[in-house]
């Protein structure tokens, strides 16, 4: 059960990064998920090391969505050198 709901939250976040990313990314249902689990992964070990939030905080999916962006720019920038 908690496999399927980091899937589902992931591409939650996933959806919302390519939504507030401007421009046209051509990743599909799988690299969407991976990109919003890998975006929490980040933001809940730097979020948590740094003490700004514990977990199960509403500060966790603002953060995961924004590390998501941040993780989806650099994506973007090594794929079009």
């Amino acid at each position: 059960m908690g496999w399927l709901v980091t899937i589902i939250v992931g591409f939650i976040i996933g959806v919302l990064a390519k939504f507030l990313h401007p421009g046209k990314e051509n990743l599909g249902f799988i690299m969407t998920t991976l990109l919003g689990i890998g975006g929490s992964l980040l933001a809940g070990f730097v979020g948590q090391s740094a003490g700004w939030y514990e977990v199960g905080e509403p500060a966790g999916w603002i953060a995961s969505t924004i590390f998501a962006v941040i993780i989806l720019v650099v994506y973007t920038r090594l794929v079009k050198k």
